[in-house]
């Protein structure tokens, strides 16, 4: 997606004067956003094993402590559903099942070692990000990440099924998504007409927004609660009682609405603080480390994405705004929160609603605080079964088949990583499904003929510097793995000292996808300084597919030659169409000969010909004998033969530069 920068040359800033200025705006942004925050924070916590209030908890504290320390413009800090398999995982690990067959002191005590992990990882998060070392969040291939998200995807569609159909299931990921069909037979039928009606209204919502703009004002989530809501009172949901369906008896009641506080400011009554005596066990560390590691990942690439669409193109600084997120965790684990990132379908929705600064986010919290303070009677008709098939639409949308397709296109060993560590993931846990699938995005490296001496440590050095431009060479291979000592090496000689950047790639034989996408990157951090980033020296490698981000390898590419051989008055003509094709140059040679026909006459005699060469790209060559065959072949003699040649330059042989090779191109001043 793009975004246009609005035509004003002030740069709204999250500051007193901003907060007076842009008021309204913030404030309107903030009520929109918190109206599909409410449901979603609920469900995120009801599905990660803790109390509904715990993700509003975690919402507002964000609000508040994130606005105050992080200098995100607009990223909207709460609980997100890419954390709930950790969430849970945690949960269970200390004898917990969350609100799967009610709030027992088994649940309690795990939640309580739950808020201790957080707490911990909570630290983690501000060290990290005070050491600068938020640039870890660059080392993740990318491939392998937008794996690890397809898995999560699929987990919250295993795990919510059950909820939205009225069924009790447990078990891992793939057991439960085999057990699909024994949920749908087993399940309550008011339950899962209320799940269903649900799923429909997130799936349906936003094709009815494509065409009529008045539905675009009300979001999906909030449909659905203006319709499961009633739905549940139709129900009688708040009382338990039974029902008998073809000779079936279901029970109802309110085990399948949100457990709320059933009095005015009876939140406070939920604030829970950690047990950490939790932390003497030795799993509760790989625990800490998981929320640590995917969280700070998730948070750190949310923010990024969100920079990439802020109308005035702000830039967030990722060691800020981690710390930011680890204050705002170790503050909700405190009162009973569960972990927070910088959310992106919040932060999404934020920038579409207008907002300016960072004081949306505030709003947003405030709004939640007052609702769930004022109101929570009403909250408490919430059933479950709506809130999971919002988070059944969330994790379709992560593991959505247009992910394997866009996958597909950057490169097959793309999508090797991309599957490989999804189903890695699915068979094991979040840390080692990722680690398998950076291992597999290693190996293919090492298969295209990266140096192992290379891999994690990079070959660079200033080969040029005139005082306004310098020419920074890499050597052997620039990968994910030696990515950030580059990027650093980019920044510091380019950004700090406020001079251009040639980065020359023509000494390395090999550059990965993920170091392609981030120079696009690093050449928009550029323009937005005013400085120019240009990346050369990559004639000579060829891309693995026509996608821009693809990865090059140096090496001779196959292109296809075709030599024709006609009478000399159809040169012009067949000279034309291949320079209307594409082609870069050709050749022609006047020569003699005979065709079958000629043969058959006595004596054979040699006519005039011409021999007509070009070297061009398949697409371009699959048109010219098209055009031969349609156009030339009827009315002409002619002859044409077609072969694979090897080029060391294939742009070499494209006109004006193919668009699908197009490289990182110079910044505008």
């Amino acid at each position: 997606m793009t975004t246009t920068t609005p035509q004003t040359s002030e740069v709204p800033r999250g500051n007193l004067a901003g907060f007076k200025k842009y008021f309204k705006q913030d404030f309107i942004s903030g009520l929109l956003v918190f109206l599909i925050a409410l449901p979603l924070c609920l469900g995120i916590s009801i599905a990660s094993g803790y109390p509904p209030i715990a993700g509003i908890f975690t919402a507002i504290v964000g609000s508040v402590v994130a606005t105050l320390i992080s200098n995100s413009e607009l990223t909207i800090k709460g609980p997100a559903a890419g954390l709930i398999v950790i969430a849970i995982g945690c949960i269970e690990s200390f004898g917990g099942d969350g609100m799967a067959g009610g709030w027992s002191a088994n649940d309690v005590d795990a939640y309580r070692a739950a808020l201790a992990v957080g707490v911990a990882a909570a630290v983690l998060q501000v060290a990290f990000g005070f050491f600068r070392a938020g640039i870890l969040g660059e080392f993740f291939p990318i491939s392998a990440v937008h794996g690890m998200l397809a898995a999560i995807g699929v987990i919250i569609i295993a795990k919510q099924i059950p909820v939205a159909l009225g069924v009790t299931a447990s078990g891992d990921p793939v057991t439960m998504l085999r057990e699909i069909p024994h949920y749908l037979a087993s399940a309550n039928p008011a339950i899962a007409t209320i799940g269903g009606t649900s799923i429909l209204i997130m799936f349906l919502w936003p094709m009815i927004g494509k065409k009529f703009k008045l539905a675009k004002v009300f979001p999906s989530p909030m449909i659905v609660l203006l319709v499961a809501v009633p739905m549940g009172m139709f129900f009688d949901l708040m009382h338990e009682h039974s029902y008998v369906l073809q000779n079936h008896q279901y029970q109802l009641g309110e085990n399948y609405l949100v457990a709320m506080p059933d009095r005015v400011f009876g939140m406070f009554d939920q604030i829970t603080t950690p047990d950490f005596s939790a932390l003497q066990q030795p799993k509760a560390w790989s625990w800490v480390f998981m929320f640590f590691v995917i969280g700070s990942l998730e948070s750190l690439l949310s923010a990024k994405a969100i920079d990439l669409i802020d109308p005035w193109r702000r830039k967030t600084n990722m060691d800020r705004d981690i710390v930011a997120v680890g204050c705002g965790n170790l503050c909700a684990a405190m009162v009973g929160g569960m972990p927070m990132i910088s959310e992106i379908v919040r932060s999404k929705a934020n920038i579409d609603n207008g907002a300016r600064t960072r004081f949306a986010d505030f709003w947003h919290g405030m709004f939640l605080l007052s609702c769930v303070a004022m109101i929570p009677m009403v909250l408490h008709r919430i059933p479950m079964a709506a809130l999971a098939a919002m988070l059944i639409y969330t994790g379709f949308r992560l593991a959505h088949p247009s992910e394997f397709m866009n996958v597909w296109r950057i490169g097959r060993e793309q999508l090797a990583i991309f599957t490989v560590t999804m189903v890695a993931v699915l068979a094991t846990d979040l840390l080692i499904g990722i680690a398998i699938g950076i291992a597999t995005k290693v190996v293919i490296h090492l298969a295209n003929g990266v140096p192992l001496r290379s891999l994690f440590k990079p070959e660079i050095e200033v080969a040029d510097d005139d005082g306004q431009t310098i020419r920074i060479v890499a050597y052997k291979s620039a990968v994910f793995s030696n990515w950030i000592p580059i990027r650093r090496q980019i920044e510091q000689l380019g950004l700090v000292e406020r001079k251009n950047v040639d980065f020359d790639l023509s000494e390395t034989k090999f550059v990965d996808h993920s170091v392609m996408d981030k120079l696009h990157e690093v050449s928009d951090d550029f323009s937005q300084q005013g400085l120019v980033f240009r990346v050369i020296g990559l004639d000579e490698h060829q891309p693995l597919t026509n996608h821009e981000h693809a990865a090059r390898r140096k090496g001779l590419c196959t292109l296809r030659r075709i030599t024709i051989m006609t009478a000399p008055e159809n040169e012009s003509m067949l000279v034309n169409q291949c320079i209307q094709l594409g082609a870069t140059g050709y050749t022609t040679t006047p020569c003699r000969g005979v065709g079958k026909h000629l043969l058959e006459q006595t004596p054979v005699q040699a006519i005039p010909q011409v021999r007509i060469e070009v070297i061009m790209i398949q697409t371009a060559c699959n048109e010219m004998l098209d055009f031969l065959r349609r156009e030339v072949q009827p009315h002409h003699r002619l002859t044409f033969v077609v072969e694979n040649v090897q080029v060391a330059r294939e742009n070499a042989f494209v006109a004006n530069g193919d668009p699908s090779k197009t490289l990182v191109k110079a910044s505008a001043v």
